[in-house]
């Protein structure tokens, strides 16, 4: 997981925001994809790739976070 701990933080978040949010009209994707998915509608291949693709940064971000919380600093 080092390689996450080295990915620039404020690029992760910008793709975590962007892939989130887009497209703006009619409704974001990953609100769709997760409103397919909580009535058991996400059954097309490419519904449940579209909705891998978006929450993906999202996870990653929160990851990051979570690791970066548990590094505990060294004694100076």
């Amino acid at each position: 997981m080092t390689w996450l701990d080295r990915f620039p933080l404020p690029l992760l978040v910008l793709l975590a925001v962007w892939l989130a949010i887009a497209p703006l009209s009619p409704e974001p994707h990953l609100l769709e994809k997760l409103r397919m998915l909580s009535v058991g509608a996400l059954t097309r291949p490419l519904d449940i790739f579209d909705l891998l693709m978006h929450v993906t940064p999202t996870v990653l971000l929160m990851l990051r976070l979570w690791r970066r919380s548990k590094i505990k600093p060294g004694p100076h």
